[in-house]
């Protein structure tokens, strides 16, 4: 599939991932529809195709305005042929720290939100007879790692949601669904990740300092969904590697994260209950 005339709506477009996906659209000569929260930040990217480009700014769990949203995406160019659910949040804090209106939080805005927009879509899409529908979901999201127990459980969930969207509509209605999952990207999500308060931790990690290029990401996201692939890997080096593991041999998955565990339940004791435990830190002994 060519991406050339096609309209795609991508939210969390106005950085990292969904900025890098709207640019490469752009250069394919697709039509744009840009989501996010930053109305600024969405404007200025779409000042570089604005012929091609419609700016709807909405937060993702504003669920009220989904409907006319849709209609005003759909109005624009008269179809929607691909929608990619790219916003999301993650988290850095252990479960004995984390309040439950993190764990909220992270539920409605990785799972219900991208849920319910594809919810509003879907009807439209049978209407037309095919489409494309895709989250962002993580390596996180098949593989379960300490500091992210909330995160981890809405992008396990979000899997399960759109593997079994797949089963009801690809066959029948001719709707594709993808899930892509990314590991480390450079982009700004752990420094936007929530701690146990639910502040946001405001420092990055070096994994995604080090990790993808969005650039590179976007490359291989557009090329799955052309090809229409199930699963859209976007991840390296020891990501990959757990990826694999989780099919090939669990239970030395399961060894790996545990051991990473007892070691951050270490440096909390060292730290005290309810500081921030950083990956990086060192046990003293």
């Amino acid at each position: 599939m060519s991406f050339e005339s096609k309209v795609v709506w991508v939210t969390g477009a106005s950085s990292g991932i969904g900025e890098a996906l709207a640019n490469a659209l752009f250069a394919q000569g697709a039509y744009v529809i840009l989501s996010g929260r930053r109305a600024d930040a969405l404007q200025a990217l779409a000042d570089q195709a604005p012929e091609r480009t419609l700016v709807l700014a909405f937060d993702t769990t504003d669920y009220d305005r989904l409907p006319a949203l849709v209609e005003q995406a759909w109005s624009w160019r008269g179809r929607v042929d691909v929608l990619i659910n790219n916003a999301g949040i993650s988290q850095r804090s252990l479960a004995l720290d984390t309040s439950l209106d993190v764990y909220r939080q992270l539920i409605e805005v990785d799972y219900m939100a991208p849920l319910a927009l594809t919810q509003a879509l879907l009807p439209r899409l049978v209407e037309q007879g095919g489409g494309q529908l895709a989250v962002v979901s993580s390596v996180a999201g098949k593989v379960g790692t300490a500091l992210r127990t909330g995160y981890c459980g809405a992008k396990h969930a979000v899997v399960g949601y759109f593997e079994a969207l797949r089963a009801e509509v690809e066959e029948a209605y001719g709707i594709g669904v993808s899930i892509i999952i990314p590991g480390s990207v450079r982009t700004d999500i752990a420094k936007n990740a929530l701690e146990g308060s639910g502040s946001a931790r405001g420092r990055s990690d070096a994994n995604i300092e080090n990790g993808i290029d969005p650039v590179a990401a976007a490359h291989t996201i557009l090329n799955g969904l052309a090809a229409r692939q199930h699963d859209i890997v976007v991840a390296e080096g020891m990501e990959l590697g757990a990826l694999q593991l989780r099919t090939n041999d669990p239970a030395k998955l399961f060894m790996i994260t545990s051991k990473e565990g007892a070691r951050l339940a270490k440096v909390r004791e060292e730290l005290g209950a309810g500081a921030s435990v950083d990956p990086r830190a060192v046990n003293k002994d």
